[in-house]
């Protein structure tokens, strides 16, 4: 009975969490945006809320792209934070129908689609039905909206045939709204652009180390744009942005190699866009770590495919996780070092340690799975969290407990919620009269 009571109070408080979201977005007059794609809609959206942040007040919500996240950015970030000018929310689709019910809660001004590809395989099936997924936030725009659709996509253009919204495009077409010519990085040479629209050509330099941010950072300057941020105010923020974490993310130690950590998600069509990056960087020694390619179409012949591209990129390719066997490597290899095959992400940081080359450029892929992040980290911390897969599903930053062993979490986070609460107590009756 206790378990059904619980049960009842916690969909009661959903559902009047749902009710407070919705009389908040109902009462607000800021500028609403969502962002969706099948990749980059997190630097899209986060690049986008850095813009906007010099032209007026911004909550911005990405990473945590569910409806329980928008439910608590409408109701309880926008009530404590007061009325802001502009909302940007990432939304993301994990299974069908899950798109369109934050699209209806939302009802953004602005929809932005930066792709669409294959993710989430199981649960979707075919290119066509990520598309229709993702196009629940164009049919959920408001009276006066647009749509901001990738040109270069057909499954995101052909969003625009049907929609009775203003609609406008961005890509490498020379048929673009926003057109982008001029992309370069070769690390550590960074992204570099320009964007052709009607106000005339906007060159911009980004922090990104990969030629392929240039669609999440064109999909956010066009927005901008469109808004009315004067362009000197777009290029002067891209070029102060602070990249994401875990996505494509420099990690540069002292006397030690630089890291390039791309370990928030690995689908299968990433992974040669960041063999790509690795290839154009100019650096003299170059390692590719590979753990978990994400849900995928076909065989576990995928790791023996990227295996052969990676091994003529990098002087050497680390394989880690459950399929480091499948990589296909040849004996040769093996024995000339030029692949190692390993289990935990403990046994790769203590290889690289023992092997480091000062300078040399360190590729980390992986699905979050395997938080391959910690490999970096331990340059410049003391990791004692290795445990080999955790269950969490933000990166070691946001955790924030990769110092201490995975099997003290629990305590250590009740520990420090006491310790706050006893603080709040302590400053509560230093105010009493």
């Amino acid at each position: 009975m206790n378990a059904r009571l619980r049960k009842v109070r916690e969909d009661l408080g959903q559902r009047l969490r749902v009710y407070k979201a919705r009389r908040a977005r109902a009462k607000s007059s800021a500028t609403f945006i969502g962002i969706t794609g099948s990749s980059g809609k997190s630097t899209a959206a986060s690049l986008l809320g850095h813009i906007l942040a010099s032209h007026g007040s911004v909550y911005a919500q990405v990473l945590a792209n569910t409806i329980k996240s928008l439910v608590s950015t409408l109701y309880k970030r926008m009530k404590t934070d007061g009325e802001v000018d502009y909302v940007v929310f990432e939304a993301g689709a994990h299974g069908p129908d899950t798109l369109k019910p934050m699209a209806d809660m939302l009802q953004p001004h602005v929809a932005v689609v930066t792709m669409v590809r294959l993710e989430h395989f199981t649960a979707f099936r075919t290119l066509e039905n990520v598309a229709g997924e993702k196009r629940a936030l164009v049919d959920a725009l408001q009276p006066g909206g647009f749509a901001l659709l990738n040109a270069d996509d057909p499954h995101v253009i052909g969003m625009a045939s049907a929609t009775p919204h203003r609609v406008v495009t961005f890509g490498l077409s020379e048929q673009a709204d926003y057109r982008v010519t001029n992309v370069h990085a070769a690390y550590p040479d960074r992204l570099a652009l320009a964007v052709h629209w009607r106000g005339g050509v906007l060159e911009l330099k980004t922090p990104f180390p990969a030629e392929h941010f240039w669609l999440p950072t064109a999909a956010a300057v066009s927005v901008a744009l469109e808004l009315g941020v004067p362009p000197e105010k777009v290029a002067a923020r891209v070029a102060t942005f602070q990249p994401l974490p875990n996505r494509c993310q420099v990690l540069i130690t002292n006397g030690g190699p630089q890291f390039i950590v791309d370990a928030a998600k690995s689908p299968w069509h990433s992974i040669n866009l960041a063999f790509d990056m690795m290839a154009k960087a100019t650096v003299e020694r170059k390692r590719i770590v590979l753990g978990q390619i994400s849900d995928y179409a076909g065989s576990t012949r995928k790791y023996h495919y990227a295996y052969k591209t990676a091994r003529e990129i990098a002087d050497q390719v680390i394989y880690v996780g459950d399929n480091a066997h499948r990589s296909g490597a040849g004996q040769d290899d093996r024995d000339a070092g030029r692949f190692h095959e390993l289990r935990m992400p403990k046994e790769v940081s203590d290889h690289i340690k023992r092997t480091a080359v000062a300078g040399e450029l360190i590729l980390l892929k992986s699905s979050s799975r395997l938080h391959l992040e910690r490999i970096a980290l331990a340059w410049k911390h003391d990791v004692k969290c290795w445990v080999p897969v955790c269950g969490k599903r933000e990166g070691c930053d946001t955790c924030g407990l990769f110092e201490v062993p995975f099997e003290e979490h629990r305590s250590h986070v009740r520990e420090r919620r006491h310790a706050r609460r006893w603080q709040r107590f302590r400053r509560l009756l230093g105010r009493q009269p």
